[in-house]
């Protein structure tokens, strides 16, 4: 869209509209958005047709052995919109675009053969696997950024700019306070996409919860992402600023608009299930986002509830084998609040507020500084 119909800004004015990134990002919503709800009613016919149902753990809550059977890798079709309509209103030549595409897509291909796995063998690939595969995309896709974004400009003041190499990272509570990783960058930035990807899969637990919670993370990194592509705001907010980062809000766009198209059908009760392959998918994309536009540590904030969900199983299996003791009725975090007698929607509701008080307070450090 944008070279096809920018370039016929001559002839009219009109098109004009289409250099403008606030302009692509309603248009790549919009889109995904539409092609995600037609895409989910042909999905959950297709899968319930070809009988690919959910299975409920047998020590899971009372109330979700009713779930039994629902359609699941549903995230097949989030990706295919995600992607149709960013190919679509994206800068196609920008390398930093295809960078994160590609690598969203690597993870919802590792999502997408757990999910075969488990219905045609009975069993998923083992956590091993999907782990060394996960570092091995998530490593590949660190040095891409690596040799292909040298470094990143940010003011120290209202008439000085800085250079910093890209392994450099910015503490975003603080004014001018950058430290440089080095070669120590690396693991610690896989460290961060692979968590935000397992943290999004541990989090898909609940009718809408995930789903719900990437849309306002999305929404968040499309602030940033804007901002970071913008010389004059980067330089007066005292953010990086990575050339074509602005690009990246109209991708992120795309992923909030097809994650509603989902949620259309993954509410309470859910229709559909989006399975490893959309959960994995939607976890890296938001990890890669946060990477490339310098601030994974926000990651922590804008993906709090994420991290919260998966800190909770690494707490509750370290006590059972060190003490036999479960510190949490059951685990990830929302299964525990169920069992405490919260009904399944309350829990939705209540971590969604809690999403968007963190993305609050993640916008806020534009300011803090």
């Amino acid at each position: 869209m944008f070279y096809l119909l920018y370039l016929l800004n001559d002839d009219s004015i009109l098109f004009n509209v289409f250099r403008y990134i606030t302009f692509r990002s309603f248009g790549a919503g919009v889109t995904a958005f539409l092609i995600s709800l037609v895409l989910g009613g042909v999905f959950i016919g297709f899968l319930t047709r070809r009988q690919f149902g959910e299975n409920i753990r047998d020590d899971g809550p009372e109330t979700h052995k009713s779930k039994a059977g629902t359609p699941t890798m549903g995230g097949a079709f989030i990706v295919v919109a995600i992607m149709f309509s960013a190919l679509l209103w994206t800068n196609i030549t920008s390398e930093v675009v295809w960078a994160v595409i590609l690598f969203t897509l690597s993870y919802a291909l590792i999502g997408f053969l757990d999910d075969w796995l488990k219905f045609t063998r009975k069993r998923g690939m083992r956590a091993r696997e999907k782990f060394i595969l996960q570092i091995f995309f998530a490593f590949l896709f660190v040095l891409v950024l690596m040799a292909d974004i040298d470094g990143f400009k940010m003011s120290l003041s209202a008439d000085k700019v800085a250079d910093y190499p890209f392994t450099s990272v910015m503490l975003p509570f603080f004014k001018k306070a950058v430290i440089n990783l080095g070669w120590l960058y690396l693991p610690f930035a896989v460290l961060a996409v692979v968590g935000a990807s397992n943290g999004v899969n541990l989090t898909d637990g609940l009718d809408g919860l995930a789903i719900g919670a990437i849309v306002v993370a999305a929404g968040t990194y499309i602030v940033f992402a804007y901002l970071a592509g913008n010389a004059e705001f980067s330089k007066y907010l005292q953010i990086p600023y990575i050339p074509e980062a602005g690009e990246l809000a109209v991708f992120l766009a795309a992923v909030g608009g097809a994650c509603l198209g989902c949620l259309w059908y993954n509410s309470h009760p859910a229709q559909i299930f989006r399975g490893d392959v959309g959960s994995l998918a939607l976890g890296a994309a938001i990890g890669a986002v946060a990477l490339t536009i310098k601030q994974e540590i926000l990651l922590i904030v804008v993906g709090g509830l994420f991290a919260a969900e998966a800190m909770s199983v690494i707490l509750q299996v370290a006590s059972f084998k060190l003490t036999r003791k479960r510190i949490f009725r059951m685990a990830p975090l929302h299964h525990h609040f169920e069992l405490s007698g919260w009904s399944e929607s309350k829990v939705v509701i209540r971590f969604w507020i809690i999403c968007l008080v963190l993305a609050l307070f993640a916008l806020s450090t534009l300011k803090l500084r």
